[in-house]
């Protein structure tokens, strides 16, 4: 992703919330079932850093997406993320409730999303990414796209952008040397 300028780095500086679709996003949109009807999906290691630095840098995150099942929210415990919009139809509806609920203008909340109904948060928030495999439509509602796929690093992408416009990236660089 080529590092942001201007008015998007500005808009960047002041994102409190940071919001994910899941399928496509979180994962490369493939679902497997095993022979017993078991959903298993496949999380990216380093979206999961990303995401907890992220946290840790004071920024919240949370899900909204159209499915529900047992393997997101393992993973959401998993990262420490309780903010969990789970089986929902309307996303725009849903920014509005998450908006007003969480007290955050949506001037100050990022989504990333991958597809059409992800079209009605996107054209909303203050920051619209999409991954580099969304359909065209979410690519071109977009602020940013990703180099990386869903379910490839694209969120640990968004999350590093996120953490060099509030000028902390340098200081998590250090935590690992």
């Amino acid at each position: 992703m080529k590092p942001p300028t201007g008015e998007l780095k500005s808009r960047l500086k002041q994102i409190r919330l940071l919001l994910l679709d899941v399928d496509g996003v979180l994962t490369d949109g493939s679902i497997i079932y095993t022979d017993t009807g078991q959903e298993i999906k496949r999380f990216h290691t380093r979206d999961g850093l990303g995401l907890k630095l992220a946290m840790e840098a004071g920024i919240q995150v949370g899900i909204v997406t159209g499915r529900r099942g047992p393997a997101l929210m393992h993973r959401c415990r998993n990262l420490g993320i309780d903010l969990v919009f789970d089986g929902i139809d309307d996303k725009g509806t849903a920014l509005e409730h998450i908006s007003g609920q969480l007290d955050i203008p949506k001037s100050q909340i990022a989504f990333v999303g991958d597809d059409l109904p992800d079209l009605p948060i996107m054209r909303r928030v203050g920051v619209a990414v999409a991954v580099a495999d969304a359909c065209p439509e979410i690519r071109q509602a977009a602020h940013m796209v990703t180099s990386a796929s869903g379910g490839s690093g694209a969120v640990r992408e968004v999350c590093q952008v996120l953490l060099q416009a509030m000028g902390t990236w340098e200081a998590v660089l250090k935590r690992f040397s």
